[in-house]
């Protein structure tokens, strides 16, 4: 028996991902169009061998015209330099360091984008996205679960965190449930000319990007002074030996350590503390230690970079982290208590990481802490912590 025909818009990259995406749907008997998103249109700061635009909507209309589907370019820059770009420039210009995919997805993909799909007459959309959607009903009201993608090694539930429960209902994720090399094979037998192609590894659909020059374009070079703080500095082993004690609250295992120019020495300068971020080793461009630098800490106010020595240094490591309330998302809403109450909650903090072991505490003003089992690095401000229960992804939070 034959179903009524369901009209999907695929917002279709040039990639192998969202044309096998496209193609799947197709398989299963949805009524197809395809839709590019033009996000960027500054050649200065891309770099063109890497990642054109132009290039990959060409890929996605040769794989359109290959299923034999409608397809179309969607000018959407104007609604990404407002909500995508001005806010990675106001993030690194306060201190902070976002995830601009995030928001892409949240306000670009399953926002703008979806309004057009809807306007088109679409009952969902679909992306490449490698994460699944389940249905579950809860006291008769019908939910919708963001589940890991199957394949560990792509699974990008982390990406789309911030979606929200009618931006789950219209969504479709074809190969979610699929292996990537799986991907590629059914792109081959389709004949699909993004069956070999790399994957993007840029920005949210606007190709490899310089970062240094991409926000320069508006904060200023800056210079300051980079400070060295030694392991055995004193207020590093105080803060390190509080987030193992067992007797203190949360509260206070997770203040977060500050340093100040008397508590190390100066070791060279940089161009402003707003393009640095915890973690990195890479731009310090100071030698002659006898283990790589990395950055501990940036203070925009005093333009300071705080560094030191080793991948392991212990003022690169926490105990656990706060979200604002303003900044807490339930994926689920219903979840909240049960997520409260567990145990067995596993966290992420960044894209890739490995899921590690945490519990989630509502504080009296309503803002949460995530606190760890063992001690994490480089936790960064202005970048998602993530919570899952088993597979599902229930709730995440901007970084304070």
């Amino acid at each position: 028996m034959a179903m009524n025909k369901q009209r999907v818009v695929v917002g279709m990259s040039g990639g192998v991902d969202s044309s096998v995406a496209a193609y799947l749907l197709l398989q299963q008997g949805y009524e197809v169009i395809g839709l590019f998103m033009r996000n960027w249109n500054d050649a200065a700061v891309t770099l063109e061998d890497e990642c054109p635009w132009i290039d990959d909507s060409r890929d996605a209309m040769m794989v359109a015209e290959e299923l034999g589907i409608p397809f179309q370019v969607i000018d959407l820059s104007e609604v990404y330099k407002e909500r995508i770009v001005d806010y990675m420039f106001n993030e690194y210009e306060m201190g902070r360091t976002p995830n601009p995919d995030v928001l892409c997805n949240r306000e670009i993909k399953f926002d703008v984008f979806l309004q057009n799909a809807l306007k088109l007459g679409a009952d969902f959309v679909a992306t490449g996205h490698y994460v699944q959607k389940q249905e579950v009903v809860v006291e008769g009201v019908t939910e919708f679960k963001l589940i890991a993608g199957l394949d560990p090694n792509k699974d990008q539930s982390y990406f789309l965190c911030q979606l929200n429960q009618f931006q789950l209902s219209k969504a479709l994720f074809p190969i979610g449930g699929i292996l990537k090399p799986e991907v590629r094979m059914i792109a081959e037998n389709a004949n699909l000319v993004t069956a070999a192609k790399k994957d993007s590894q840029g920005l949210c659909f606007i190709g490899k990007v310089r970062l240094p020059e991409f926000l320069q374009q508006q904060l200023k070079v800056k210079v300051g002074q980079v400070i060295e703080i030694q392991e055995n500095n004193e207020k590093v082993s105080v803060y390190f030996n509080k987030m193992k004690d067992a007797n203190l609250p949360w509260e206070n295992k997770i203040e977060k350590l500050k340093f100040a120019k008397s508590d190390g020495k100066v070791v060279g300068d940089h161009n402003g503390a707003h393009f640095y971020t915890i973690g990195q080793r890479k731009g310090l461009n100071i030698g002659g230690k006898p283990k790589p630098l990395f950055v501990l800490q940036t203070d925009v106010v005093d333009n300071i970079i705080y560094v030191g020595q080793g991948e392991d240094h212990m003022g690169l490591f926490s105990a656990g982290l706060l979200i604002s309330q303003a900044e807490a998302h339930w994926v689920r809403h219903s979840m909240k208590q049960f997520v409260l109450e567990s145990d067995h909650l596993l966290c992420r903090i960044r894209y890739r990481q490995s899921l590690f072991r945490c519990k989630l505490i509502e504080q009296v003003n309503g803002s949460f802490i995530l606190s760890f089992e063992t001690p994490q690095k480089s936790v960064t401000a202005g970048q998602f912590a993530t919570i899952y229960l088993e597979n599902e992804l229930i709730f995440s939070g901007v970084i304070s």
